[in-house]
């Protein structure tokens, strides 16, 4: 029968820090363990909702019954509140009466039961400043291998500082210390699920998810027969048809593309573009050059005009223009089809393309020579 007596959670990340050689990390005065077990992670009740338009929220907050909070996460447009177990069914309920009684209409809205969080706010204020000073620089060298990703959605690296921020806020939210899994290696593992999300939420879940599915079936194909896989075995690796496989290609090729594209009001002309050697380069990499100078002259010719005036047409980015071309040409759609999901005319769209085909011959004909 064994003597051993039963240790804390606390305890034994002391100890298992104290196995690696260094000693355990102090935050504010408190060691890490320890600080989890002050505001230990507790289950509730949350309503997730999104409103289509923007909801009162100090007035939201002033009505809620008491004890229930709320939480806005700006960059999804969700709002979560949050209550007693038990108390869901009749949150969401008073939720859905509150915004028809003010003209705002729900979306999405949903109960979960048995959420289990923390409120960052409860940790002391001293812990938790030091606990995500130390992280910070962490997580951006453990996000070292997705920083092309990052760039794509966050070019600028204040903003990319800010989002680590608040992935670490809301790591510290999840965190269950009862499990003996250290806050790092959670956090860790975590990093790289909110980095494929932002694929998710810019370019859509479906486009997103097919995108990656078919990089880890080339990827697995390539480590097992050292060669890319042909069309049919690709398909066949996936266990999808031909068609199917070729309409999912299309999907990650217009997602490809749209990732190509730079700002329409960035200055494209600034830009420097690499181009492969065509005596080296195999003919599905200079395919992709081709397909990112179409893109860069397309982008380029919607751009404001630099001699016109900001009131003019000219002198605005030619946004209508780009959609027309480049949904036509690339995204397999119909201008009537386009018509309809913008809402304009078959007419208006015709007006901005030919601007945009004026512009777009000129640099062709630069490309070319």
């Amino acid at each position: 029968m064994s003597d051993r007596i039963p240790t804390s959670p606390a305890v034994s990340a002391d100890r298992s820090a104290a196995a690696r050689g260094r000693g355990p990390l102090v935050f504010g005065g408190i060691p890490e363990a320890e600080g989890w077990t002050l505001a230990p992670i507790t289950p509730r009740d949350r309503v997730h909702f999104r409103v289509d338009r923007e909801l009162p929220l100090d007035e939201f907050r002033r009505e809620l019954p008491d004890g229930v909070t709320v939480t806005y996460d700006q960059g999804d447009g969700l709002y979560r509140v949050d209550g007693a177990c038990g108390s869901g069914p009749v949150l969401a309920d008073w939720v859905r009466a509150w915004c028809a009684g003010r003209g705002i209409g729900t979306v999405g809205l949903r109960a979960e039961a048995g959420v289990r969080r923390r409120a960052p706010r409860d940790l002391p204020p001293a812990y938790l400043d030091a606990l995500c000073r130390h992280y910070l620089p962490v997580s951006l060298k453990r996000l070292q291998r997705n920083m092309s990703t990052l760039r794509l959605h966050l070019p600028d690296p204040d903003d990319l500082t800010q989002q680590v921020s608040e992935w670490i806020l809301k790591a510290v939210g999840q965190y269950d210390e009862t499990k003996g899994v250290p806050f790092g290696a959670f956090l860790a593992t975590q990093l790289s699920k909110w980095v494929h999300d932002l694929g998710r939420n810019a370019h859509g879940r479906t486009a997103a998810d097919t995108e990656n599915k078919q990089q880890k079936a080339i990827a697995a194909f390539l480590a097992e027969h050292q060669r890319k896989p042909s069309e049919k075995e690709l398909a066949a690796y996936m266990g999808q048809s031909v068609a199917t496989l070729r309409r999912n290609s299309q999907t990650v090729a217009t997602l490809n593309g749209l990732r190509n594209l730079q700002s329409l009001d960035g200055g494209p002309e600034g830009a420097e573009i690499m181009l492969p050697d065509t005596h080296e380069a195999p003919d599905e990499i200079m395919g992709e050059a081709e397909q990112t100078l179409l893109s860069h002259a397309l982008t380029a010719a919607c751009a404001p005009d630099p001699a016109a005036r900001a009131d003019q047409r000219a002198g605005q980015p030619n946004v209508l223009g780009w959609a027309t071309w480049y949904l036509t040409t690339w995204g397999g759609r119909t201008k009537t089809q386009l018509s309809a999901d913008l809402g304009t005319s078959v007419r208006n769209m015709n007006v901005h393309a030919d601007r945009v085909e004026r512009s777009l011959k000129q640099r062709l004909v630069e490309l070319a020579d």
